[in-house]
């Protein structure tokens, strides 16, 4: 917790967050979680990040600007060529049946 030392000599500090102006007391231990704010901002951010990589339309953390879509446009292409290649295959099979059986 940040303080603000006001008078050093009567050992009064001020609380910023609660505006209040209280005697510094050595009995009572300080801690500053100023630290621990910033790193869960940063695993903020990663969790944010691991949440988007569900959805194919989100922009990632380390991702250029613009490719929001990159992942939904490489969705679409990859399974409109292995259609295309599997339709190829399926007609060659039935085109080589009615060829032998024509026979």
């Amino acid at each position: 917790m940040s303080h603000i030392r006001v008078v050093p000599e009567l050992h009064l500090i001020l609380n910023p967050l609660t505006g209040v102006i209280a005697e510094e007391r050595e009995d009572v231990v300080e801690y500053s979680l100023d630290d621990v704010g910033t790193q869960l901002d940063e695993l903020d951010k990663i969790v944010t990040d691991m949440m988007n990589q569900l959805s194919p339309t989100a922009s990632l953390l380390n991702a250029f600007p613009g490719r929001e879509k990159a992942s939904y446009m490489a969705g679409i292409i990859t399974n409109a060529f292995f259609g295309a290649i599997i339709g190829f295959v399926v007609s060659a099979l039935l085109l080589v049946i009615k060829m032998v059986g024509g026979m």
